[in-house]
């Protein structure tokens, strides 16, 4: 005879003492993981490079017919908001903000000494700010259908970081800052739904477990 099993409540609230949080509607549990310095280090690393890569690559237009439409930085920024979800997925908010905040300093001392420093300013002040915004709105959409979260976090980061970032790095500098505004939030909202493809795979073993702990 099998023993009974507990109320759902008290198994509720032991996932809640575990680090875990519990959808309400499918009943499943999203663990977050104790954090390692490996997996901290890495996410710094990578958020770092992404910014890095992106505040040089802003600086040059794409040839040709997009010239006054699009610069190349436009699709190396959007994995940065794919590095946050994940980590936000994964450890949490708390760990999530952290990584941008650490991120968003070697990114800044870094970029002043690769790119001018009104590129670095304007791309400080729009990082920090969408990747708040995006890891606000991963967490409270975090227990919907598994791409909501990381769609909607992203669509609406990026619509913030291009109208930061453009408007403080660009405007009144004679170029075409606005056509590439619009390009570059363009490319950022396709990539971002590109990016759902690695973020399923990536926590397909996360909710694997998941569902195993029915």
């Amino acid at each position: 005879m099998s023993a009974a099993r507990p109320p759902e409540g008290a198994r509720t609230a032991a996932r809640q003492r575990e680090g875990t949080s519990v959808n309400p509607t499918s009943r499943a549990p999203f663990p977050f993981a104790g954090p390692t310095a490996p997996w901290f280090a890495l996410a710094i690393a990578a958020m770092a490079a992404v910014v890095l890569a992106s505040n040089i690559l802003v600086q040059y237009a794409v040839e040709g017919p997009l010239r006054d439409w699009l610069t190349w930085g436009a699709f190396t920024y959007p994995v940065a908001f794919l590095v946050s979800e994940l980590v936000n997925r994964r450890f949490g908010p708390a760990l999530a903000r952290r990584v941008a905040w650490v991120g968003f300093a070697v990114a800044v001392a870094a970029s002043l000494w690769l790119a001018p420093a009104r590129i670095a300013i304007a791309s400080g002040a729009a990082f920090i700010a969408s990747q708040l915004l995006d890891i606000r709105v991963f967490d409270r959409l975090r227990l919907g259908a598994w791409w909501r979260a990381p769609l909607v976090a992203t669509l609406a980061a990026a619509l913030l970081d291009s109208a930061v970032f453009w408007s403080i790095g660009f405007a009144g500098t004679g170029g075409p800052w606005l056509s590439w505004a619009l390009g570059d939030l363009l490319v950022k909202l396709a990539v971002g739904v590109l990016m759902l493809l690695p973020f399923r795979l990536l926590i397909g073993r996360q909710l694997a477990r998941a569902g195993a702990a029915l």
